[in-house]
């Protein structure tokens, strides 16, 4: 297969996955971007090649760049992170930290975090962006999760999850370390 069979394969893929994942119709993803229905349906089937000009309407329609796009990947996009690659963005003296394990877009960020508090250790956060959500589970230990104001015990083994768009505190009130692994979901800039 040539590179430009490659890239049109991938423009075909990306564009369907694309307006999937924004939930445009055809025809609204054709006003947003100024292009015909009928030049999408090609570009979908993999039945033309776009001009650039095309390509960048449509990224922009999409909210998606001209890379993504073209990336021209046989199947679907797996990432491994290594271990040593997450990322320690908050820790203390005493043993508590969390750290960013992996993050992707869809259709927002979405990441995953790896948590651990010491007893009697607490982090708070500012309310993030209206429609996010927390998903977190408990491994070990007792999370005491403060959302609004009100407190929640979360014991090992249980899931919670709220919208994250209101002040919230994770804590340890406990005797025995907490740790729990965190998914935050934030919804797309619109």
């Amino acid at each position: 297969m040539s590179d430009l069979d490659l890239l049109t394969q991938s423009l075909a893929r990306s564009v369907k996955h694309w307006r999937a994942v924004r939930g445009f119709t055809l025809d609204v993803l054709a006003a947003r971007a100024g292009v015909s229905r009928g030049m999408l349906i090609q570009i979908e089937q993999a039945r033309t090649n776009p001009s650039l000009g095309t390509v960048v309407k449509i990224g922009d329609a999409l909210g998606v760049s001209i890379t993504t796009l073209l990336e021209h990947e046989q199947g679907p996009n797996v990432r491994i992170v290594p271990a040593e690659q997450a990322v320690r963005l908050w820790h203390t003296d005493a043993g508590s930290y969390n750290r960013l394990l992996a993050g992707t877009e869809a259709p927002g960020p979405l990441e995953m975090w790896d948590w651990r508090l010491m007893p009697g250790e607490s982090s708070a956060s500012d309310p993030h962006p209206a429609g996010t959500t927390e998903l977190l589970h408990v491994t070990a230990g007792e999370l005491t999760l403060t959302v609004d104001g009100v407190e929640h015990r979360v014991p090992a083994g249980a899931t919670v999850h709220f919208e994250a768009s209101v002040s919230h505190t994770y804590g340890n009130t406990g005797e025995v370390p907490m740790e729990m692994v965190m998914a935050v979901s934030v919804p797309p800039v619109p």
